[in-house]
């Protein structure tokens, strides 16, 4: 029978996570730094502060004047409560609602990367969820004769981000952290058991027609609206909007159990997929007992069918008895490659599995869907503040969109070498994929496999590191303190000062950038000794120092979502790295639309 779950957490399956090389670290719920301004202390207490050059947006556009919400959140999975989160933390105020009355109990996605746990950490939930997420194991494909065939691994310490560069994780407990966090929150407003029923676009707001469990109707007016409704999206399909279907369409079966203490010796210790052409298979380790199987539905068998338990104990009869474990849950899906052609219409943008459905094969559905999500806040924030044109929100989806496809393309190949069933075609696969595994032994690392950004809003082709990921090393302040550069800089506009260059000329045009009313920015100075001012760190190590002289630069200017708008490759340049920043955010510059 299906049985609830009692997960053990902490098994021989994985540490405790933390920070690469580090012991655990306690973040407080408010520790991040203010990215309109001054950081706030580290550990700043457990109380929700609205940053106060953020409450100014709703003050200088009397929003309480006419607005019900600056942000209307459709939706409240992992995607939708990430966007809650960040918009808590950016000073928005926001009206979120979910149709469902409570967090589903059963696991669904599984996996995510270090881009997410760079968000999750952010929001102070690295205790938290610790105990309900594990590094993800390599992969190997076997073929029908049990070969290895190919290998994804990942990428040894020290970790580019700060965290492993993947995990397996439980969605339940996850989005329990998630909206407990909200709960605290003056300015975000949870309704769950709600439906939205209509949305209405005008020229610069949304209204919104929503009805709770009693029947009782409301509506509300806003300037934006986030459909973060999933991937049959209502609100998709209210606006008549089209999906670019890459040709994927598959049928499989997802089986979550959890297996009973002493058994499971004998299965795989890393990630299998199974590339038999009889029934292509994966199996995932699972945080804790937790253990995953997904398996092919032929041509000839019904959804209904294959998802009943005695089937299933069929199914998992190759490796496990059926006294082993316990069923969790399972569901029949299709999986899919479809990319939202229109991912904005006026106020209503969208978000997660509404904008775009991803083959499992990457582990990268919902990670694409908190990208989404750590793009477009802080430009809707910007944006409302008055500090931006319009054509800063239009780079939302020239971003995303192409990052997405490529990704969704990656996974896509995968799927047709884990799926393929001509015996023919297979024996070729085999033998091009144990030629390339002869060649490069320990296989392809998994993040090698996830581009940066190439267009939107960034610096021109002449800058630097544009579109790459701001590393986060371990660094030490000027008090002593050691831990993660965005613990000291929270998720703001940061320039980045290399060691050994001349920081004062850096620092001279950050004057000049402030005192003409410049977007704020965190100046971020690396220093080889000991720290001695507010904004000088010592890195522990040299995985930042390193990065910045392989792209030959000196300073960067890392946004908001890590993303890197330019560097240069002196100091002295550093005005016209601002300069280009200043003229993209009021519209006049021309990276925006390239």
């Amino acid at each position: 029978m299906y049985l609830a779950p009692t997960l053990q957490a902490r098994t021989h399956d994985g540490p405790r996570v933390t920070p690469t090389g580090q012991t655990p670290v306690r973040f407080g719920p408010c520790h991040r730094a203010g990215w309109m301004g001054e950081a706030a202390p580290r550990h700043a207490g457990t109380q929700f502060n609205a940053l106060p050059e953020l409450v100014s947006i709703r003050k200088g556009l009397h929003v309480t004047d006419v607005f019900d919400a600056d942000v209307v959140i459709v939706g409240l999975g992992p995607v939708g409560a990430t966007a809650a989160n960040l918009a808590h933390d950016l000073g928005l105020r926001v009206e979120a609602f979910d149709r469902a009355a409570h967090i589903e109990t059963r696991p669904r996605a599984i996996g995510f990367d270090h881009e997410a746990m760079r968000v999750f950490a952010g929001f102070g939930l690295a205790d938290a969820i610790a105990d309900h997420i594990m590094p993800y194991r390599p992969s190997e494909y076997h073929n029908g004769n049990g070969q290895v065939i190919k290998r994804i691994g990942t990428a040894p310490p020290p970790h580019p981000l700060g965290w492993a560069p993947n995990y397996v994780f439980l969605q339940p407990q996850l989005e329990g952290a998630l909206r407990q966090r909200l709960d605290r929150s003056d300015n975000v407003k949870l309704h769950l058991g709600t439906e939205v029923t209509d949305v209405q676009l005008g020229d610069d707001s949304a209204t919104v027609e929503v009805v709770d469990a009693t029947g009782r109707r409301r509506t509300l007016r806003a300037r934006y609206v986030l459909a973060c409704d999933g991937g049959s999206s209502p609100l998709r399909r209210r606006f008549g909007l089209s999906m670019d279907d890459l040709e994927f369409d598959q049928p499989w079966l997802v089986v979550d159990l959890l297996l009973r203490p002493g058994t499971g010796a004998r299965l795989p210790r890393t990630n299998v997929q199974y590339c038999e052409t009889a029934r292509p298979s994966t199996f995932i380790v699972g945080p804790g007992n937790h253990r995953r199987w997904e398996f092919m539905i032929n041509p000839d068998e019904r959804p209904e069918d294959v998802s009943h338990p005695d089937f299933i104990r069929t199914l998992l009869s190759r490796w496990l008895a059926p006294g082993d474990y316990d069923l969790w849950r399972a569901a029949t899906y299709r999986f899919h490659a479809l990319v939202l052609e229109q991912w904005r219409t006026q106020g209503l943008f969208f978000l997660g599995d509404a904008a775009h459905m991803t083959p499992p094969f990457l582990a990268q559905g919902m990670c694409q869907g908190i990208r989404d999500a750590s793009n477009l806040m802080w430009k809707l924030a910007l944006h409302l503040r008055g500090d931006t044109s319009e054509r800063l929100l239009d780079t939302y989806q020239r971003e995303r969109a192409p990052h997405v496809r490529h990704v969704t393309l990656v996974a896509k190949e995968f799927g047709h070498v884990i799926c393929e069933r001509d015996e023919a075609t297979a024996a070729k696969r085999d033998a091009d994929l144990l030629a390339e595994l002869k060649a490069t032994p320990e296989g392809t690392i998994r993040q090698s496999l996830i581009p940066g950004l190439l267009a939107g809003f960034l610096a021109p082709e002449r800058f630097p590191a544009r579109g790459d990921i701001l590393p986060q090393p371990t660094v030490t302040d000027s008090r002593g303190r050691t831990g993660l550069l965005d613990e000291y800089t929270g998720s703001t506009f940061r320039l980045v000062i290399r060691h050994g260059t001349d920081a004062a000329a850096a620092e001279s045009a950050v004057c000049a950038h402030r005192a003409g009313g410049g977007f704020p920015i965190r100046v971020v100075r690396l220093v080889a000794e000991t720290p001695a001012g507010q904004d000088e760190y010592r890195e522990e190590g040299h995985l930042l120092d390193a990065w910045m002289r392989r792209h030959a630069c000196e300073t960067v200017l890392a946004r908001p979502d890590h993303y890197v708008f330019g560097g240069v490759h002196s100091t002295s340049d550093t005005g016209l790295l601002l300069a280009a920043a200043r003229e993209q955010l009021h519209g006049t510059g021309r990276s925006l639309l390239s």
